[in-house]
């Protein structure tokens, strides 16, 4: 079970001339190289690493639908019968951790920290406190940009370039587990570009042994240098401490959102246009591949970047800019954290012979307006936001390769459509045997309840149908 976690941080040791990256690896070779201490390290970065407080006013509210009274509805979905209390207003606090990343008091941490939050505090290593605006939160990364209202400058860490990490890299981590106070903690980089975590829509995840507990999340892990190297956002626990396997984002991706708060507040990526594949064995081996590498390309639209640049189903691609392309998750990784306007590189296989091709970094395109739409009659979808699927929609709900119909953006807690088990990123496909084409269709066929409710709700590319009494 992977559990959320916090904050990290370094400098770099005090040395009368500045080390090199194959000093800095050196083994220690004598008894006075063994005693020495990264107390150095963590005076510089420790004031840059902060305590996030966030708070929440939660409505919990009655109960009204009646298929939760429905006997097969209860035994499908798990869900108990009788009447929920009368709406109570109730506060719900977290604790995390955050990194200073600029003079003027900007602050990097995890989206879960934040979620929801009506008011956010920050507390410094100097015991100072101030409120914080939320500049920029951006789910499928699991990162949010936050600002300190006060007057800097403000202690600050540099990003590093995580790509230079290396497995068996010493690396510290600073933060509050269990709201116990600022800890340090060391390890090294157990590994790189883990892509089975499970936690952001972009996996691509440095591994490390430093110990990290809930009410880290949101913290700095960084090098000897004292340089930002990643944030730190999961751990694998069966018992919900540390277990010596923590996940930190890139530092690489960090700083792509954090441009993205100072450039607009709204995280853009830049749209492909093509779907890809992971090449496992059997494919490897229809290719005449000597082992899997790269992506498989299975689709290109029309008008896209990639038709554009020349790219062809069942091209390989096997790089982008120099770095490897191992499976989905990190061909994902490596084109989001491009940014608009610029060109990137692709280096495929096509048949026998490699081929580079220059990709221009566009914005999805959005088709056809959203039309946004909460739905609040009473139905299945009461409580669920819904759009128009464009190019540019699908971008933002992480749907892949799906542009036309109605998707579910958002569902609100506690909502109808919450207890029904709609998900963001459904989409609505057909109603009571109606296809459903735009946002007001949906909203025309939900205000006139049925006997019963058929639903066929494409979820993962697949349609199921859902029947409710």
């Amino acid at each position: 079970m992977a559990g959320f976690l916090g904050i990290w941080s370094s400098a770099a040791i005090a040395q009368t001339t500045q080390p090199t990256a194959a000093d800095l690896r050196l083994v220690p070779q004598n008894e006075s190289q063994i005693k020495l201490s990264f107390a150095p390290v963590v005076k510089q970065v420790a004031p840059a690493v902060v305590n996030v407080y966030a708070s929440r006013k939660v409505v919990q509210r009655r109960r009204v639908s009646p298929f939760f009274d429905d006997p097969f509805f209860r035994r499908f979905f798990g869900q108990p019968g009788g009447n929920f209390d009368r709406p109570r207003e109730r506060v719900e606090s977290s604790l995390g951790s955050g990194v200073v990343i600029s003079a003027d008091g900007t602050v990097i941490t995890n989206h879960h920290v934040i979620k929801g939050a009506d008011e956010v505090r920050v507390a410094l290593s100097d015991r100072r406190e101030f409120d914080a605006d939320i500049v920029l939160m951006d789910e499928r990364t699991d990162l949010a940009v936050l600002k300190i209202r006060g007057e800097g400058p403000f202690e600050h860490v540099t990003f590093a370039d995580s790509d230079s990490l290396e497995v068996g890299d010493i690396v510290l981590a600073i933060g509050n587990p269990f709201g116990v106070g600022q800890t340090v903690t060391q390890g090294i980089v157990s590994a790189l570009a883990r892509t089975q975590v499970g936690v952001t829509d972009f996996q691509f995840f440095i591994q490390t042994d430093a110990a990290i507990n809930p009410g880290n999340s949101g913290g700095a892990l960084v090098d000897m240098t004292g340089k930002l190297v990643g944030i730190n956002t999961a751990i694998f626990s069966r018992s919900g401490g540390s277990n010596g396997i923590g996940f930190a984002i890139p530092a690489h991706m960090a700083r792509f959102v954090a441009r993205a708060a100072d450039q607009g507040g709204k995280v853009q990526r830049p749209w492909l246009g093509a779907t890809v594949q992971l090449v496992n064995a059997e494919i490897a081996e229809a290719l005449s591949l000597d082992r899997p590498q790269g992506v498989l390309v299975t689709a290109v639209f029309d008008g896209s970047p990639a038709h554009e640049a020349g790219l062809k189903v069942s091209d390989l691609v096997i790089a982008i800019e120099g770095k490897e392309i191992t499976d989905p998750n990190s061909f994902g990784y490596r084109f989001a954290t491009k940014m608009i306007g610029e060109q990137t590189e692709f280096v495929v296989l096509r048949g026998s012979r490699e081929v580079t091709l220059s990709i221009s970094l566009k914005p999805a395109p959005e088709t056809v307006p959203r039309d946004t739409r909460e739905l609040r009659e009473f139905s299945p979808f009461e409580g669920a936001t819904v759009m128009n699927l464009s190019p540019a929609v699908a971008e933002e709900v992480g749907v892949e390769g799906v542009f036309e119909g109605v998707v579910i953006a958002t569902v609100t807690p506690g909502s109808t459509a919450n207890q029904v088990g709609l998900r963001p990123g459904d989409i609505v496909r057909g109603v009571n045997e109606q296809k459903i084409e735009t946002t007001r269709m949906l909203e025309t066929v939900t205000k006139t309840p049925p006997r019963v409710w058929r639903l066929d709700i494409e979820r993962d590319g697949k349609v199921s149908q859902l029947i409710l009494r």
